[in-house]
């Protein structure tokens, strides 16, 4: 009975062994590779018994039904994942250099996270902010210490839409406007407040949106005024004089645009638009969703490269490696509108989420997350910036540290948006083994977001297997 058992689990090995085998790519007769070589990385991946990607296809088309389908013509099955890489039912290991949409910061699975979550749940899964625990205010302490001084007042959410939407409603509380001031081109979420800040139409329903001035976007690739950040600085101004009573709540954007493409706004445009704003009484939001935690590499924060102090920072994604999770901070003085009325969230503050967020800072100062996305986030956009020469599809490189955008064009002069060749350049990468993703408001912009553990080794790889799909193109 022993040895048929046996024989029975290595069989299931040898089958699942020959799955893996068959996806990776050939070489050629004289056994020399034909593609990159992925880097070497000690991990064995549990052989997995669930259902295919084909069955679970099936059954999400009937019970999971949106507009927004899986990647790939032949969506993938993932199954498992250990830091900078994810694995398929087959078991065949890729490169994510998406990371979850910017979301994964200290890798899969971190094992400082995991440990502090399990134990977590092991103790209490579920509490309210109506009891004490130590998990909430341990991490809602060490947060507001990673952000400017008076700037020490935490709310915690499930995600950033909601980090948003909370935040729109405190400026509009504390100043007593309504009109909120975002950029063409952000997107902030997609509740009614974020979907209204968010100025891009296919993010947008067809439901009552008031009170949002949507100014020109400081784009220094596509945009009318290049680099020159206080011409598109003036676009606010006018806003505020021929748009509004001469007051705003608000101001709100991100430092990098992420679902926009990648786009670093034209410098000095953020001082200019803080200057015009704080004169108009509003306050200035800082949506960190995607800057936050380390990502740009140069600061902690995305806002700090433009030298200013927000009002208020949104917080989601890389706060909790993958934890559904969302902070709001501002000042205690600003924080005391929401006492005028009864704001309260249920799972906001949840003691499993809020521990694997002080998991996650804690991991980030430990393996140096923040410098590693600097260094070897240089390097991936220097190799990028590189392929520029070799590729004329590239019209664009840009972005800093491990938040990272590869703008396809047909031709520089026109910069008419590569849309088909983007699809199947993203196609050919998963087959190569690297995970990639698109964004952009026309649909052509390769996003680099891995978590931050990625090495330069996995660097080279990403470019190489870039550079090779794009010269077969």
């Amino acid at each position: 009975m022993q040895q048929l058992c046996q024989h029975s689990v290595c069989h299931k090995l040898l089958r699942w062994q020959t799955r893996w085998l068959s996806t990776i790519a050939p070489s050629n007769e004289d056994s020399v590779d034909l593609v990159p070589k992925m880097p070497h990385f000690s991990h064995t991946p549990t052989p997995y018994n669930g259902p295919s990607a084909s069955d679970l296809l099936k059954r999400r088309k009937v019970y999971l039904p949106t507009c927004l389908g899986p990647f790939y013509t032949h969506p993938l099955n993932l199954v498992e994942g250990k830091m900078q890489y994810v694995f398929d039912e087959n078991g065949r290991r890729y490169l994510d250099a998406f990371g979850g949409i910017a979301t994964v910061s200290c890798g899969h699975c971190h094992p400082d996270v995991v440990e502090a979550t399990v134990n977590q749940t092991r103790l209490l899964q579920h509490t309210t902010v109506l009891y004490l625990n130590h998990a909430v205010v341990d991490f809602a302490e060490a947060l507001a210490a990673k952000l400017p001084r008076e700037l020490e007042a935490v709310f915690f959410t499930n995600s950033g839409t909601e980090a948003n939407e909370l935040a729109l409603m405190i400026a509009r509380l504390y100043t007593g406007y309504h009109d909120i001031i975002s950029i063409r081109n952000g997107y902030h979420g997609n509740a009614t407040s974020t979907m209204a800040a968010t100025a891009q139409f296919f993010h947008k329903f067809n439901v009552v949106q008031t009170g949002i001035h949507h100014a020109l976007n400081p784009d220094p690739y596509r945009g009318v005024f290049g680099s020159d950040g206080v011409k598109y600085a003036n676009d606010v101004q006018d806003i505020i004089d021929y748009g509004t009573c001469g007051h705003v709540a608000g101001f709100i954007a991100e430092a990098i645009q992420g679902v926009g493409g990648v786009i670093e706004l034209a410098p000095g445009y953020l001082p200019a638009v803080y200057s015009i704003i704080k004169k108009a009484g509003g306050l200035f939001i800082a949506d960190e969703v995607q800057t936050g935690f380390g990502r740009t590499g140069s600061h902690f924060w995305g806002f700090e490269e433009q030298g200013i102090v927000p009002d208020i920072v949104t917080l989601a994604k890389g706060i909790g490696n993958g934890a559904p999770i969302g902070a709001v901070v501002t000042t205690p003085e600003i924080a005391k509108v929401l006492t005028y009325s009864n704001y309260f969230s249920t799972f906001g503050g949840n003691p499993v989420c809020t521990a694997a967020g002080l998991a996650v800072l804690r991991a980030i100062e430990k393996d140096k997350l923040q410098y590693n996305a600097f260094v070897v986030g240089s390097y991936i956009k220097e190799r990028l910036s590189s392929l520029m020469e070799k590729h004329e599809i590239i019209g664009d490189v840009r972005g800093r540290g491990m938040l990272l955008g590869v703008e396809l064009v047909q031709d520089r002069q026109s910069k008419t948006p590569a849309k088909s060749e983007m699809l199947k350049i993203t196609e050919h990468m998963k087959d190569m083994g690297v995970l990639i993703g698109k964004g952009g408001f026309h649909g052509n912009v390769l996003r680099i977001t891995p978590p931050l553990c990625f090495t330069k080794e996995d660097a080279d790889f990403l470019v190489d297997v870039m550079d090779y799909t794009m010269s077969k193109m």
